[in-house]
């Protein structure tokens, strides 16, 4: 999947390390949104330190253990991220995070997002088994695998760290042969 056009006209494609100013702006300006929920938002302050994740996502392709992609608006910037975190071959499973910028929300653009990246999962990679968690507050994360019909598995407490407090988390699973878009 190096660019997957989605049904609203948004898309997904591979970072170059090109894109590092314009996700550290994306970034930036929803500090306040995502921090509440992404750990990792505490540690991006300037355009230098998205480079390593830029440069990772590439490792991960080619290491083939995993995807993560851009979500493109029409126009051609970038209003968000989809991917997996890493692949567990074995099991032949994995799982998937996401954020979008708050003023891209509520257009269904991240359940298509998601529903490509499960379709690639299932159909390219043939795995069998996807997960999503999402914080128990956080209910336009946890809308998404609810819309996708994923099946809720269970609450693990406390399980993240996010500005000085631990998150409950809400996993939701997804297997190949209950995926309705499956091949």
């Amino acid at each position: 999947m190096l660019r997957r056009q989605l049904p609203n006209s948004y898309a997904l494609r591979l970072l170059e390390e090109s894109d590092a100013d314009e996700l550290f702006a994306l970034i930036d300006a929803n500090r306040a949104h995502l921090e509440r929920w992404m750990p990792w938002v505490e540690h991006e302050h300037e355009p230098a330190d998205v480079l390593p994740f830029i440069r990772g996502t590439r490792r991960q392709i080619a290491d083939n253990d995993g995807m993560q992609t851009a979500i493109v608006a029409p126009d051609g910037r970038i209003v968000g991220m989809v991917g997996f975190h890493s692949i567990d071959w074995m099991n032949r499973k994995s799982s998937i995070g996401y954020w979008l910028a708050r003023d891209e929300q509520g257009r269904g653009t991240m359940t298509e997002a998601v529903r490509a990246h499960v379709d690639h999962a299932f159909a390219t990679w043939r795995l069998n088994r996807i997960l999503i968690q999402a914080a128990v507050e956080n209910a336009r994360s946890r809308a998404i695998p609810e819309r996708l019909g994923f099946r809720e598995e269970g609450v693990l407490r406390q399980v993240e760290r996010v500005g000085g407090r631990m998150l409950d988390g809400v996993v939701y699973a997804m297997l190949a042969d209950d995926w309705p878009g499956r091949t």
